[in-house]
């Protein structure tokens, strides 16, 4: 059940992963750097506050600092991008994995090239999962079960740690209630506004450039430990993706979820948890709640 749980996070993990605007005025600036934002005036009784994640990270470079524990320990309830108590229930996980499948019997035969399908067969071969057992499984999703999958790991997700599932345990050990920012099932539908050809075509460039994808992860990784807000966001902007699609996937969530966050953290101290691409930008997370009227202050 852990498994297939965390197998979900790393999925729901690959709708962050792409760039957005350039920072602007309201955009969190190189003096800011700050994982942990402290959100506070715009009416609030008491400030929030805002915290960037890494979905899946190895479990050697998992770490809660003091300040982001402290912060955690001050709010009433916790909010996720989705309700995590939700994903531990498996009469709610199972028909959300259903929305997995391609629709319409289209199969990775029908996207692939032969080469391509062959080269597909293969990786997925040496992971233990035959073909047969995937075509018709959306090609995004296949993409985010390669997190953490190096050519020369065998152990998968079982040497990584999830930031949501270890704040989550913290929140059910103090007896805070769980909230999501948006269901599970929205953020699954985000894969359907993405063609399948597209999403095949994107599933074998991530298996090409395997290598170079490693050295990106590292890179990620470190700026992440660092608290490099600014670097990650500038990282981001450099990589391509589905730029085409950037408004669906990112942009129009973070604009979705302040009016959210509005209402939660108006009677209450909230503790925020979203995926650090989120964050950063124009239009990300911190600008959009500046621009609500809200002092956002970062904490080292």
């Amino acid at each position: 059940m852990t498994r297939l749980l965390t197998l979900c996070i790393a999925l729901l993990a690959g709708l962050s992963a792409w760039s957005q605007p350039a920072v602007t005025q309201y955009a969190p600036t190189a003096s800011e750097n700050s994982l942990l934002w402290e959100i506070s005036g715009n009416g609030l009784t008491q400030p929030s506050y805002l915290f960037g994640t890494i979905h899946i990270i190895a479990a050697e470079d998992f770490l809660l600092t003091d300040s982001t524990l402290a912060a955690f320990n001050r709010c009433k309830e916790v909010a996720f991008e989705i309700d995590m108590d939700e994903m531990d229930n498996i009469g709610a996980l199972l028909p959300l994995l259903m929305k997995a499948f391609m629709r319409n019997g289209t199969t990775l035969r029908d996207l692939l090239s032969t080469e391509d399908y062959n080269l597909v067969k293969a990786r997925f071969s040496e992971m233990g999962l035959p073909i047969f057992m995937l075509e018709r499984v959306k090609p995004m999703f296949l993409s985010s079960m390669l997190t953490g999958q190096g050519e020369d790991s065998s152990s998968g997700m079982a040497d990584s740690k999830s930031y949501e599932m270890e704040l989550l345990q913290l929140a059910r050990d103090a007896d805070k209630p769980v909230h999501g920012l948006e269901t599970a099932a929205y953020q699954m539908s985000m894969f359907d506004s993405i063609p399948y050809k597209a999403q095949a075509e994107m599933l074998v460039q991530t298996l090409k450039a395997a290598p170079s994808e490693n050295d990106e992860m590292a890179q990620m990784v470190a700026l992440y430990k660092a608290q490099d807000l600014v670097g990650l966001q500038e990282m981001m902007e450099g990589e391509s993706g589905v730029g085409e699609y950037q408004h669906l996937l990112l942009d129009q969530r973070n604009a979705n979820w302040i009016p959210v966050m509005s209402r939660m953290m108006k009677d209450k101290a909230v503790f925020f948890a979203v995926g650090a691409g989120h964050l950063g930008g124009e239009k990300g997370v911190i600008a959009l709640l500046r621009r609500q009227g809200y002092q956002m202050r970062a904490i080292r």
